[in-house]
């Protein structure tokens, strides 16, 4: 009979929380960073500069503007919601969607280099999802230990 079986076991079942939970703090640590920066700096200001960047992309100014203003909230929430492990699924597929969006648009302007950054981020948020089931340590798993 193996003594050590089940300390072993526990500690690999650790392990993955831990590892899970580093990379989603790390993640929603980047991205609500990214937005916080942003509204440091002003939405109005990131707001400008995005629209100057997309003046020759066929996108309709106004439209450039209104998402310029409102994504540093939109990454404050996502990133927020990720360091606390609330609403992860929610968070995580918001998140890899707005990726979606940042990609489309880099591609449409040629940004090659912001593009393939975009696709790293979207490879964590998919890696996220798919091992959603190691979310131990956040506020949904105290939620879902209480009911």
């Amino acid at each position: 009979m193996d003594i050590e079986g089940p300390t072993i076991d526990a500690a690999k079942e650790r392990d993955k929380f831990t590892a899970y939970a580093l990379l989603r703090i790390t993640l929603g640590t980047n991205i609500a960073m990214h937005g916080i920066s942003r509204l440091i700096a002003g939405p109005n200001a990131f707001a400008s500069k995005l629209t100057t960047q997309f003046a020759r992309a066929p996108l309709p100014p106004v439209l450039v503007q209104l998402f310029g203003q409102s994504l540093p909230w939109v990454e404050c929430l996502f990133g927020l919601l990720l360091l606390l492990g609330l609403r992860t699924r929610a968070a995580i597929v918001g998140g890899a969607l707005l990726m979606l969006v940042l990609t489309f648009g880099s591609s449409l302007i040629q940004d090659w280099q912001a593009a393939s950054t975009q696709l790293l981020y979207a490879a964590v948020y998919a890696a996220l999802l798919f091992l959603l089931r190691f979310n131990g340590w956040s506020i949904d798993a105290l939620l879902q230990r209480r009911k």
